[in-house]
């Protein structure tokens, strides 16, 4: 069970530890994923007078930013999201539009696993904190009441992989309002999915003009150009995007993945280990990607180490065996 705290600056500031329990870890081998995550969102409001609820907005993303689904959730409610593909996901906490907490969520192994994220708050005064690493408000977007829900309808649309539909709905908005970088970032991510990278690049290249600190768009455009083999053009955005949010666990994370690809290692550590600090469990596949890179340059003890720390976050990765042999081998007695 792990623990997490963050704190906000909001009128008042909640204070967040979650706590994770995987469930069915044991489980039959999933298709096409049919993931669970609930949990209890849990309020500890004794510092407030009147103790009326407090209504949350609990958003599930995925790993490209991308909203997957919405609740509102009243203090001490539950949350729950259902039929999740394999992947990585995050859940934020929003009160009154303003980021708490988020959480990582990983779907990537093929054992079919539930999973509860409880996340409990407690309120404390304004003064008695500092702000750390959220998304900023910069990065809200308030559109038109027109075109948020034209907004829902295109997401409801990848929801169900209906993209050229969602491409439809997206283009409505960003025609009728050219500065909506939310909806450009979605359409890019889009076509993205469709490998029309082409318009994918104009439309993360739209949003970033509209909003050039947006650490989303930043990162998707360098996650596109790692797949283009634009590793230069990479570094450069995803360069951008560690400057914007410093906190980014994934923009730390591609950037050593782009430095890896021209074989500049020695700068690829830094990020990815940054990355792992970051976020220890979402980024467990850093630790696979330091381990490459000692083999390749024949430290082999240290690539045993992380692959040895990799497998303490992902114990049922379908490489185990093989990872287990090479650390069997090669780890210091």
């Amino acid at each position: 069970m792990r623990m997490m705290r963050t704190t906000l600056s909001v009128v008042l500031t909640l204070i967040c530890a979650s706590s994770v329990l995987a469930q069915g870890a044991k489980g039959s081998v999933a298709s096409g994923g049919h993931h669970i995550v609930y949990g209890d969102i849990k309020v500890e409001q004794s510092q407030i007078t009147a103790g009326k609820p407090l209504s949350l907005d609990v958003i599930l993303f995925n790993e490209y930013g991308n909203v997957i689904s919405r609740q509102r959730v009243s203090s001490n409610g539950r949350y729950r999201f259902i039929d999740l593909a394999d992947g990585r996901y995050y859940i934020v906490v929003e009160f009154e539009n303003t980021e708490v907490t988020r959480v990582n969520v990983d779907f990537s192994s093929p054992i079919k696993s539930d999973q509860q994220q409880d996340i409990e708050l407690q309120w404390r005064d304004l003064s008695a904190v500092v702000k750390a690493g959220v998304v900023s408000a910069a990065d809200k977007y308030d559109r038109p009441t027109k075109n948020a829900t034209i907004f829902s309808k295109a997401t409801e649309a990848v929801k169900n992989k209906k993209y050229d539909q969602a491409i439809s709905l997206l283009r409505l908005i960003v025609d009728s309002d050219a500065a909506d970088f939310p909806a450009w970032n979605e359409l890019g991510t889009i076509y993205f999915i469709q490998k029309n990278y082409a318009d994918a690049e104009k439309a993360y290249m739209q949003a970033i003009s509209k909003h050039p600190e947006y650490s989303v768009a930043l990162i998707s455009l360098g996650r596109l150009r790692i797949a283009q083999k634009n590793f230069d053009g990479a570094i450069e955005v995803l360069t951008q995007a560690v400057t914007a949010q410093p906190t980014s666990a994934q923009a730390n994370y591609f950037l050593g993945e782009a430095y890896l690809q021209i074989k500049k290692g020695s700068v690829a550590v830094g990020y990815l280990n940054r990355a792992i600090k970051l976020d220890p469990v979402g980024m467990a596949d850093a630790h696979l990607r330091l381990g490459a890179l000692y083999n390749a340059v024949g430290m082999k003890e240290k690539a045993a180490a992380e692959y040895e720390e990799f497998l303490k976050k992902r114990p049922d990765d379908p490489e185990r065996k093989q990872l287990q042999a090479y650390i069997m081998v090669n780890k210091k007695p």
